[in-house]
């Protein structure tokens, strides 16, 4: 059985708390004996999260039993760091077999020292932060989760629950796994190199009526031809002149905004319908399904159609 210890503390965010202990609780009605969940606060007394919710801890920090898997969710108080904390964690962290962060808990775990040389990820409006005051820790601003080694850290809120899955799957298998995402109404897991963000919200709005206008046909209109020169004339402007003022408009190239948009496109397709792999991949703008899965496997790490297997809800039993 794996202890599963989540540190709590005031102004703790509590879908980080709630989501992934949900998720480890139905692994454990479902194959009993996979997970014991325990909770810990500075000095066991309650803990009001920054919604207002009170959580009630079963431990301390002095009589906290050993855990396999230590749990740091986020949360406004993770900006005000207690030294207690951080000091608990330095001793403690090393000792767990898993280490996991949700949100803005790496920012725990990077001021307890325990991200030196690891690649990581937090939410997207604290990575600057991350790495601009540890340097030694590689931040990628982009994954939903990531896994290096025995640490495991997670985006905002709801990426929690997918790094979860992640590692009930991993020790009680893809059918555990399954069913908690069934009864949760979720994906079995969204993959951990998924962007935290859609095209149009990691990019900016042009202010250009002709860019925004772009931005919307290609969002529209995946599968047509979204080369530069053809958006350029779509816009109006030349293909050198339209490069230049999309970039520097919306922070992204016209050629990556397509790539993330057909992507995402596709990625739906394939979660929501029956079509078959070429005929999204005609209607994505890819031409051809090796494209397509050539996409995939640099983006996502896996083809369409494993794609598709693993990540597409499940029926209701």
């Amino acid at each position: 059985m794996r202890t599963v210890l989540v540190v709590l503390f005031d102004d703790v965010q509590s879908l980080d708390v709630s989501g992934p202990v949900e998720v480890f609780n139905g692994a454990e009605l479902h194959r009993p004996g996979t997970y014991r969940i325990r909770t810990v606060s500075r000095d066991g007394r309650p803990v009001r999260t920054s919604s207002g919710l009170t959580l009630v801890p079963d431990h301390s920090f002095a009589d906290a039993p050993p855990a396999h898997t230590l749990l740091i969710p986020g949360g406004a108080g993770t900006r005000r760091p207690d030294p207690r904390l951080v000091a608990w964690l330095r001793e403690n962290g090393p000792r767990a077999a898993r280490l996991v962060s949700v949100c803005t808990g790496a920012l725990l775990l990077a001021e307890a020292g325990l991200l030196e040389g690891r690649r990581v990820t937090s939410h997207w409006s604290v990575c600057d932060k991350l790495a601009r005051e540890h340097p030694s820790v590689e931040v990628d601003p982009d994954p939903i989760f990531i896994r290096d080694g025995d640490l495991a850290t997670s985006a905002g809120v709801t990426s929690g629950i997918d790094l979860a899955l992640a590692l009930v799957e991993e020790d009680a298998g893809r059918e555990t796994a399954l069913s908690i995402a069934r009864h949760l109404v979720v994906f079995l897991r969204r993959p951990g190199n998924q962007a935290q963000f859609s095209a149009q919200l990691a990019a900016q709005t042009a202010q250009r009526e002709p860019l925004r206008e772009v931005q919307q046909w290609i969002t529209e209109h995946p599968g047509e031809d979204l080369s530069v020169e053809s958006l350029a004339a779509r816009a109006r402007l030349s293909p050198r002149h339209f490069a230049r003022a999309f970039q520097g408009e919306t922070g992204m190239t016209p050629g990556r905004y397509v790539d993330r948009v057909r992507l995402e496109h596709a990625r739906r397709l394939l979660e929501e319908s029956a079509d078959g792999i070429e005929e999204i991949s005609r209607s994505c703008g890819y031409g051809t399904p090796e494209a397509m899965r050539r996409a995939f496997v640099r983006t996502l790490g896996a083809a369409p159609a494993e794609y598709r297997r693993r990540f597409r809800p499940a029926p209701a039993p």
